[in-house]
């Protein structure tokens, strides 16, 4: 599988895929944020999970799908490896490790659409924006998020309005501060006291699936020495 990787920039606003066309490649993000969105047909989109570098994009092709069902949108720029499709539905194939971990991600991802339907329906807006904000920390570097409240409001699925009052209370509470479209948390454990128990729940899951795994490739010599540092980092491996 190492053959056909390819290492390649994920700028923000990059379209990986939309329902309705066929996946030609599968991507593992090594750092950054992509959004997987359900699209309405009044145009609103709604956020079902955040896909990071524990993460890969393209389950539907390993699974039996065709076509892609959801939009697939970077969030915050980074960088992956893209593989084709065809590589790598013949690695799944083989049932070994890659097709081991494939399947653990995808219960964790479950495991995170399930709770972000449950969160949009059952809890404050101020829940989910810190929610939301904590699922970003876990896949970036830092405690910044460069993301402006329409973005954010949009992303959630609520009016900006209510993103802005959400925010002020948390920064009056010196959990964030907010300047210029950055968001910068200052106090992560209030953050998560903040949250409700949908982001909890879920890390938990994901923790369990997909920790103590190694990059098969790793050290291998089919890759360049800086390729393998950073598959090294994709915790999908």
């Amino acid at each position: 599988m190492a053959s056909g990787l390819q290492y390649v920039c994920l700028p923000r606003g990059k379209l990986l895929c939309e329902p309705g066309r066929t996946l030609t490649h599968l991507y593992f993000p090594i750092s950054g944020i992509v959004s997987l969105l359900h699209g309405s047909d009044s145009g609103v989109n709604t956020v079902l999970a955040l896909v990071g570098r524990e993460g890969m994009l393209g389950l539907g092709v390993l699974l039996g799908g065709q076509d892609v069902t959801v939009r697939a949108v970077v969030q915050a720029p980074g960088h992956a490896y893209r593989l084709p499709a065809a590589h790598a539905k013949a690695s799944f194939a083989e049932g070994k490790q890659f097709q081991v971990l494939t399947l653990r991600f995808t219960h964790a991802l479950m495991v995170e659409v399930c709770q972000t339907a449950v969160c949009n329906q059952r809890h404050s807006v101020e829940q989910q924006l810190c929610r939301w904000l904590l699922l970003c920390l876990d896949r970036l570097q830092g405690v910044e998020i460069e993301m402006t409240q329409e973005l954010i409001a949009s992303t959630l699925g609520v009016r900006r309005q209510s993103i802005t009052e959400a925010a002020r209370k948390l920064e009056k509470r010196s959990i964030i501060s907010y300047f210029r479209g950055c968001i910068t948390v200052l106090d992560r454990h209030a953050l998560e006291q903040a949250a409700c128990e949908c982001y909890g729940m879920a890390k938990r899951v994901t923790e369990i699936l997909l920790s103590n795994v190694n990059p098969p490739l790793a050290g291998t010599g089919r890759l360049s020495r800086r390729h393998q540092e950073a598959l090294e980092r994709t915790s999908i491996w």
